[in-house]
C-alpha cells in the first residue's frame, strides 16, 4: 500500500507527538526518582544529623491539613476525582453545629467565597465590582430551599463560572462554609419569632443600657 504525501507527514507528527510525549513523561519520572532525602531522615550533612533545616523564624505557613504534602494539589484533585458527581457522603452537615463551626466557615467563607459571593452573599463581591458576572444569591428562594448538600457539591465540583475548590478546601472545611452560608441565610430571612427568647431579652438589655450612657 502506498501512503500519499498526506498521510506521509500525518504519520510523522503522530510518530514525533508520542516520542516527545515520552519524552516529557521520562523527565517528570526522573524528577521523582532523583536521589534526595526523605522527611526527617538521618544525614551527615549537618551538625545536628538531621536533614531536614529548621524553618527560618517568623516563616508563614503556606498550606495545611491533609493537602499540605501536595505541592501540586493532586491528592485534592484525588478526592474530588473520585467522588462521584452528585453524590456525597451526607444531604446534610454531617456533623453538629457549633461556634467553633461558624467561626472556621466564616473565615474560609471570606477567603474563598466572598471575593464573588459577597460577605452578605448578596452575589455582589469585589470582583463582581470589577465586571465579573454576579452569582445568584444566597437568599434566593432556590438556593434557601436547596439542600446542604447542594453547596458541598458546587464547592466541590463547581458550577457554571465557578471551578472547583477541592484543591483548597478541605472537605471538612467546606461543610464548615455550608453551615455559614446557612447562618448567613437565616440573618437575612429569620422573624422575632424565629429568635430563642433569651437572645432577644439580652439584645434588648444591651440597647437599653446603651441609651442610658
Amino acid at each position: 500500500m502506498r501512503l500519499n504525501r498526506n498521510q506521509v507527514l500525518s504519520l510523522m507528527a503522530t510518530a514525533m507527538l508520542i516520542f516527545l510525549s515520552s519524552g516529557c513523561e521520562n523527565v517528570m519520572q526522573n524528577m521523582y526518582d532523583q536521589p534526595k532525602y526523605k522527611p526527617l531522615s538521618k544525614s551527615n550533612l549537618f551538625s545536628d544529623d538531621q536533614s531536614a533545616r529548621p524553618l527560618v523564624e517568623e516563616t508563614v505557613m503556606f498550606s495545611a491539613g491533609s493537602f499540605a504534602g501536595s505541592s501540586s494539589g493532586r491528592e485534592g484533585k484525588k478526592a474530588a476525582f473520585y467522588l462521584p458527581k452528585g453524590k456525597i457522603p451526607s444531604d446534610k452537615i454531617p456533623f453538629p453545629i457549633t461556634a467553633k463551626l461558624l467561626k472556621r466557615g466564616q473565615e474560609r467563607f471570606n477567603i474563598y467565597c466572598a471575593p464573588c459571593h459577597g460577605q452578605t452573599g448578596y452575589g455582589d463581591g469585589m470582583i463582581v465590582h470589577r465586571g465579573f458576572p454576579s452569582p445568584p444569591s444566597y437568599h434566593s428562594t432556590r438556593l434557601r430551599d436547596a439542600p446542604d448538600s447542594h453547596f458541598y457539591n458546587v464547592i466541590t465540583q463547581g458550577f457554571g463560572r465557578m471551578f472547583s475548590y477541592a484543591t483548597r478546601v478541605e472537605p471538612q472545611d467546606r461543610w464548615a462554609i455550608v453551615a455559614y452560608i446557612r447562618a448567613l441565610q437565616l440573618s437575612q430571612n429569620t422573624t422575632l419569632h424565629n429568635i430563642p427568647e433569651e437572645t432577644v431579652r439580652r439584645q434588648l438589655g444591651k440597647k437599653n443600657d446603651n441609651q442610658t450612657e
